[in-house]
């Protein structure tokens, strides 16, 4: 099941997330969880979603994260630092990624994101640092 009020904030912020279909699981402090369908207009030559794909839905969801972990007074929050490690493909289904924050501080928020297939399998595991503006 979808979280509207989820996907309209990711779509709201985000356009590229609207473009690229992403849909919103559930969004908390503790817990963004967002989705992409394969589709063969998002794949490489073997069938495979691109890695750009699945570095966009880790960087949306963990964004979303961030945001929703900033300290009282901040505005927004823009990358700084994203780390991918990429495990196995994502051939057909969804990839679903799950964010979680390490540290919410008042300059940087760290956040953790595992991509993961449809049989629940790790696809990527991506780091990534957030600036509080």
């Amino acid at each position: 099941m979808t979280d509207p009020e989820g996907t309209q904030l990711f779509h709201r912020t985000m356009p590229f997330s609207e473009r690229l279909g992403i849909e919103v699981l559930e969004h908390g402090k503790g817990l963004v969880r967002s989705r992409i369908a394969w589709d063969e207009s998002l794949c490489t030559i073997g069938g495979a979603l691109h890695g750009g794909v699945l570095m966009a839905l880790a960087d949306s969801t963990g964004a979303v994260c961030a945001f929703l972990n900033l300290p009282e007074g901040a505005q927004a929050t823009t990358t700084l630092e994203s780390k991918t490690n990429f495990l196995r493909s994502v051939r057909s289904g969804y990839a679903v990624a799950a964010s979680r924050p390490l540290h919410a501080g008042r300059r940087v928020v760290v956040v953790e994101t595992e991509v993961t297939g449809d049989d629940g399998k790790l696809v990527a595991k991506v780091t990534q640092t957030q600036a509080v503006l």
